[in-house]
């Protein structure tokens, strides 16, 4: 995270970014859900919560506590996410020992004494109290009333937007499209069909039920076709970069607003980020801020997101 993602203006207007968040998480009930997760091995069974005090190594006499694990696995995320609660500890404990065997090097070298050295830690110092505040600041932010309010203020606003549900046969030319058709119109079953000819894997599988979707999720010539067609119809072949297909909707409705739980952690991170980017601009007003002419900048800076502290 560096100073620069803070300084910029909010991106959009509150209403309009949950609504983005809100229609974002609407699921397609009608599809497969995913299969459920594999359980943990016992091996990966939860390492017991140690006192931050605990002395878990020393090196060369200086201890390396829990508390010291716990703030490196902070800055080691990336490289633990695949790993189990025990392994993290002894992963991240092995980087500390290193760590203060390289770190007591340097400074028998007195490298902490060099110019260069001394900015590197002023700045680290910098980021690291930027960072303590805006955890700080998120946290007052994020409270289960400021996140129900900002909830229930966008869905009443929402429009109602249209969602069909439909299932299609896709085939690589006409000419097998109309024999869809023409099996279709004998009294065939769709689903059978679709199983049986359709060229589309993964809908295929399912009779051809590509669940709920709404306007715009689809290629344009499919989506012009399918908003038309009325529940229980079969449309004509219709083109697309894909091929041939032969739709049928099932069902119409209005896209269900997404219930609170669900959309919680998206209106969680826009909390954080308003938080956070309120807290920037505020004190940027009351800073006395002047670039040199060496500093001015060459050329617009694009504006960016305040990003969550890690």
């Amino acid at each position: 995270m560096t100073f620069s993602l803070l300084r910029a203006r909010r991106s959009a207007a509150l209403g309009a970014a949950l609504t983005v968040a809100l229609a974002a998480a609407v699921p397609a009930l009608a599809q497969t859900p995913p299969p459920a997760a594999a359980p943990a091995p016992a091996a990966a069974a939860e390492a017991k919560p140690l006192d931050p005090k605990t002395v878990l190594a020393t090196v060369d006499g200086e201890e390396i506590t829990a508390a010291d694990v716990e703030i490196a696995a902070e800055d080691l995320q990336q490289s633990l996410a695949s790993m189990t609660e025990p392994q993290r500890r002894d992963y991240t404990l092995n980087y500390l020992i290193d760590l203060k065997i390289a770190a007591n090097a340097a400074e028998k070298d007195k490298l902490s004494e060099t110019p260069e050295f001394k900015q590197r830690i002023a700045y680290l110092h910098d980021r690291a109290l930027m960072e303590e505040l805006l955890q700080r600041t998120s946290k007052a932010a994020v409270t289960d009333e400021a996140m129900r309010k900002l909830y229930d203020e966008t869905a009443k606003n929402l429009k109602p937007e249209q969602e069909v549900r439909a299932s299609h046969i896709l085939v690589k030319t006409e000419d097998e499209a109309k024999k869809v058709e023409d099996r279709l119109a004998k009294g065939e079953d769709f689903a059978a069909v679709a199983k049986e000819v359709s060229t589309d894997p993964g809908s295929a599988k399912q009779g051809g039920d590509l669940g709920f979707f709404g306007k715009g999720q689809m290629v344009p010539a499919f989506d012009e076709v399918v908003f038309k067609l009325e529940p229980n119809k079969v449309s004509q072949p219709v083109k697309t970069q894909f091929g041939f297909h032969v739709i049928k909707v099932t069902e119409k409705r209005e896209r269900p607003i997404p219930p609170f739980e669900q959309v919680k952690p998206q209106i969680e991170q826009y909390v954080v980020r308003t938080a956070q980017q309120d807290l920037v601009l505020k004190l940027r007003g009351e800073a006395k801020v002047e670039r040199t002419k060496a500093g001015e900048p060459s050329e617009p800076t694009p504006p960016a997101d305040a990003p969550a502290p890690k």
